[in-house]
């Protein structure tokens, strides 16, 4: 649902403005590889803060507390 939105706002934006439609078809692929190594480094940040909220709670899990 989320493309076909995105799909229709563009034929809209085509219709009033073409060459900031075209512009910005051309610009998604390269915004889209520019923002990959942010979102990489956000998993990994995540994947940190789960090992760390796991160890920190590894004391209160072998003692039966369920979380």
């Amino acid at each position: 649902m989320k493309a076909l939105i995105l799909f229709v706002a563009w034929c809209i934006l085509f219709v009033l403005a073409w060459p900031i439609a075209l512009l910005a078809l051309v610009l998604l692929p390269l915004v889209w590889l520019l923002s990959l190594p942010f979102r990489l480094l956000g998993i990994a940040v995540g994947a940190v803060f789960a090992f760390l909220k796991a160890l920190l709670f590894l004391p209160a899990r072998v003692l039966g507390h369920r979380c």
